[in-house]
């Protein structure tokens, strides 16, 4: 809760930043880096709808940019049985290469279900912004990034011990992570401080008409 963590650059984008320091935390533990995470719990929670951000991801090992979504209802059902759709991970040993998963009841934590999209020729996601998507309506969620499509899932696939829970509230959240099981930890190789800058948040009803734009 730092604007030295969050804050606006003045030419219209919101920039998270994540800075190696010493700093001691509201649970009274110091560690070796902050960073931020905004929520819109409580202020925005959609249920479907197209849900998209434009942005540009910090580069470096051991960061963990994401753009994702929780359900509403966590407090009194607990993950996964909320849901979790993540729009966006890209971990910083993979620069080029960006995941879209969902979480819930029987695909959680290691076991999501996920798919990856990966830029050709060597290009990064560093580089420049990008737009992540996804399209969710009953039926199901499907990914896109810069408008192309590379992962669907469908809630008549869910037997068994999955269930589909993606039909109530979610709310939004950004945020950069640093260090992890999935990312690993920052090394050597790593400097700081690292951004990321969104341009956009956009949320449609449909895949005509913005409901709700936030900046």
């Amino acid at each position: 809760d730092r604007t030295a963590n969050a804050s606006l650059d003045g030419e219209g984008h919101l920039v998270i930043k994540a800075i190696k320091e010493n700093f001691t935390g509201v649970d009274g533990a110091t560690r070796g880096y902050t960073s931020a995470r905004l929520v819109t719990r409580g202020k925005f929670e959609p249920t479907y709808g197209r849900i998209e951000a434009r942005i540009k991801v910090p580069f470096g090992q051991g960061l963990w940019p994401a753009f994702w979504l929780f359900g509403r209802n966590i407090s009194s059902v607990g993950w996964p049985t909320c849901g979790e759709i993540d729009v966006m991970e890209i971990i910083g040993r993979e620069p080029s290469t960006v995941y879209g998963t969902i979480h819930g009841p029987g695909f959680s934590g290691a076991g999501g279900l996920s798919n990856s999209f990966t830029l050709l020729e060597g290009k990064k996601f560093t580089d420049e912004f990008h737009t992540f998507e996804v399209e969710w309506n009953p039926r199901d969620i499907s990914f896109y990034v810069d408008g192309l499509h590379y992962h669907t899932r469908k809630s008549p696939e869910f037997t068994g011990n999955q269930q589909w829970v993606f039909d109530h509230p979610f709310y939004l959240l950004l945020n950069v992570a640093v260090g992890g099981s999935w990312s690993g930890n920052p090394d050597q190789t790593t400097a700081f401080p690292q951004t990321m800058m969104v341009d956009y948040v956009r949320v449609y009803s449909d895949v005509r008409t913005p409901i709700r734009r936030i900046r």
